[in-house]
């Protein structure tokens, strides 16, 4: 299946999702397809919401058209969070899962959203191993003051390209943004993810500049919330196995107060979080390859225990 065919709702009445998707600009939504064998004729946005997606409106999702058979509706969701180089521990969480659990989906926030793209992409845990004990990665986090922030862009944007042409979604796939000043997080997916969407999930806010897309700008997803659950339900998913980097006191009580966006009661969680603290709030930041190991290692241990 081509990685553009993953996405959308079912229509109306049943319609087959690859026969009618949705589209929203800045005035109205318009509805394309030809149910029954007739045009569909554009339609405002609240002719549209009488068709019960509310909620698709409300969190905004890009779109693209689904594939045969797929009902809109995605088993098992693998979550991932924000977390900077505690991110490195969610590989050794994978690692773990990967022979074990049938994942129907991916959404990442924040350097969540770079592992989520590969793994929705195939990449091998050897081929993700890698890139986190590549120095490379942390020279992403190159101190540069300028007008927005104080840290360069160049390698970020670098290595965004970089994951955008080695990686496409073999299975849907989703990432959030802020957009600013709005403060409006948005879910980003599919076919519609760009490498600036992958740079911009990773912008964080008064350290990389925003990032142009559309004439709009967007920072990093796990602003307002770093654990995107909210996301793989609006995509589809009935049950979510939420892999949180981000227990540090300090990153929870921020995201305590920004997180907006909380799943229904309906979407079964299952929590995987670090056993053992992860560091301090240098490690975060600081790329050590012993630390990188020694979080692949935990992250193992803790998968391990799922199930």
């Amino acid at each position: 299946m081509p990685p553009d065919s993953w996405g959308g709702p079912p229509g109306p009445r049943g319609t087959p999702p690859s026969r009618y998707t949705l589209e929203e600009s800045s005035t109205c939504v318009t509805a394309k397809g030809r149910p029954g064998g007739r045009p569909r004729t554009r339609a405002s946005a609240p002719q549209i919401l009488q068709l019960g997606r509310k909620r698709l409106f409300k969190w905004h999702w890009a779109i693209a058209p689904a594939p045969p058979g797929y009902d809109g509706k995605v088993a098992t969701a693998l979550v991932l969070s924000a977390g900077g180089m505690y991110a490195a521990w969610e590989v050794g969480v994978w690692k773990a899962l990967r022979e074990r659990v049938s994942i129907g989906l991916v959404v990442g926030a924040s350097a969540g959203a770079w592992n989520g793209w590969a793994i929705a992409g195939g990449a091998s845990v050897e081929e993700l191993e890698r890139d986190w004990l590549d120095p490379a990665t942390g020279r992403i986090l190159a101190w540069g003051p300028h007008s927005t922030g104080l840290l360069r862009p160049e390698t970020l944007h670098r290595k965004s390209r970089e994951l955008f042409a080695r990686y496409r979604p073999q299975i849907p796939f989703g990432l959030t943004v802020v957009e600013v000043p709005r403060l409006r997080a948005r879910l980003v997916r599919d076919s519609a993810v760009t490498w600036q969407h992958l740079a911009a999930s990773c912008s964080i806010p008064f350290c990389f500049p925003p990032v142009r897309i559309g004439g709009k700008y967007y920072v990093d997803g796990g602003l307002l919330g770093a654990l995107p659950l909210w996301a793989a339900e609006a995509m589809g998913a009935t049950r979510a196995i939420a892999v949180n980097a981000l227990t540090h006191p300090l990153f929870r009580s921020a995201h305590t107060l920004l997180d907006r966006r909380r799943p229904s009661a309906a979407l079964e969680v299952i929590r995987i979080q670090p056993s053992e603290p992860l560091g301090s709030l240098r490690d975060a930041v600081v790329w050590s390859e012993p630390t990188i190991a020694r979080w692949f290692a935990l992250g193992v241990r803790d998968g391990q225990r799922f199930g």
